[in-house]
């Protein structure tokens, strides 16, 4: 397995932009006792009970970079999201030339999924990364939705071959949406299994999960984790300026993932320009409200040339802010936030991709078929 150029050793990692947390809690606090954890009545309440960096990382030319957990690797804090690199309405040469170029001005955390735009996302990135070394310069991430040990490695394999590598580093079980997810996922037969298969085989080096839905299933992914023995490297979640006031994973979750060492990904932050419709916070604060919070990488969607140049200028300007600075971003988006009806995520099914498609999480296993005979 080559070593890419942008991976460091642990200690020098630390060393070099370890996330400092400011936040009027500690990261190992139970969440049902933040204050506003549940809902927030003013935005100065939220800002209070979301955790902030009081480093911005390491800044290297126009970029930013910070530790990824306790992997021992440093990620760009801006993640290519895979989803838009393959919408159908973005040709294929340049959207390979929007990567290449990402990758030129200093991206290196590349997000993807085995569902996204029917397999092309990922044929399209697998494409870009196969040209001229750009594979040995990047930190690949994709999904997979199965839930069954044979589905999720099926999906697993399917993607290694788009992507046109040998190897993921790292893989996520997408859309723990459901609360049922962790427990299919960790079961005997479950997808979990296939995970670590994969790892032990060079296929896979770092797991995580993701979802979008609810914070209380991503804590019950993390309980269900914690009794299983088993350590997630990483945890995907929506960080932006609405969810501070609604359903708050800024609030619940990533005190719990810092507790446990597990590295945040910060996901949703435009919600696909719909955060953007509300007309209550410009993109550059939208942007520098999510690096703001310990993600050490917040992936965005990019698809035209001045997307990239917005998310690299807010890279550039951003400098940590203090709980008041905050406060006065999540003044302006508290009103359109307090019903979730700008994270269509949270509230609708319109970005449930496994809902849509049942089938890709696999049957129940045996033994709930047996159980559930009449």
């Amino acid at each position: 397995m080559k070593r890419r150029a942008f991976l460091t050793s642990s200690a020098a990692v630390v060393a070099a932009g370890s996330l400092h947390l400011a936040s009027g809690q500690a990261a190992g606090e139970r969440a049902d006792q933040l204050p506003g954890a549940q809902s927030a009545s003013s935005a100065a309440g939220a800002a209070a009970a979301i955790p902030r960096v009081t480093h911005a990382g390491t800044r290297r030319g126009d970029m930013l970079y910070r530790p990824l957990g306790e992997t021992g690797v440093e990620v760009s804090v801006i993640g290519l999201g895979g989803s838009h690199i393959g919408k159908p309405s973005l040709p294929e040469e340049e959207a390979i030339k929007l990567m290449h170029q990402a990758i030129d001005r200093g991206i290196t955390f590349m997000d993807n999924s085995w569902d996204y735009n029917q397999g092309h996302s990922e044929e399209r990135m697998g494409k870009a990364l196969a040209q001229g070394g750009y594979r040995q310069k990047v930190f690949l991430m994709t999904k997979i939705d199965g839930r069954t040990k044979e589905e999720a490695e099926k999906q697993i394999n399917q993607s290694l071959q788009r992507l046109q590598t040998d190897h993921l580093d790292l893989l996520q079980h997408h859309e723990i949406i459901r609360f049922d997810d962790p427990d299919r996922i960790f079961n005997e037969g479950g997808a979990m299994e296939a995970a670590l298969e994969a790892k032990k085989a060079g296929k896979v080096r770092f797991i995580g999960y993701t979802g979008h839905k609810d914070p209380h299933i991503h804590l019950y992914m993390m309980e269900v984790a914690d009794r299983r023995g088993f350590h997630f490297d990483t945890v995907q979640m929506p960080i932006n300026v609405m969810d501070a006031h609604y359903r708050s994973f800024a609030q619940l979750v990533v005190p719990q993932a810092m507790k446990r060492r597990i590295a945040v990904l910060g996901m949703k932050c435009f919600g696909s320009g719909v955060i953007l419709k509300s007309n209550a916070v410009p993109p550059l604060d939208c942007l520098h409200y999510s690096l703001n919070v310990p993600v050490a990488a917040q992936i965005t969607g990019i698809d035209k040339q001045e997307v990239l140049d917005q998310a690299l200028e807010a890279v550039k300007q951003f400098r940590p802010m203090e709980e008041a600075q905050v406060a006065a971003i999540l003044t302006k988006s508290h009103e359109a936030a307090l019903q979730g009806k700008y994270e269509l995520f949270k509230t609708s099914t319109h970005f449930d991709s496994t809902i849509k498609h049942p089938e890709w999480l696999g049957g129940e296993t045996p033994e709930v078929e047996r159980l559930g005979e009449s």
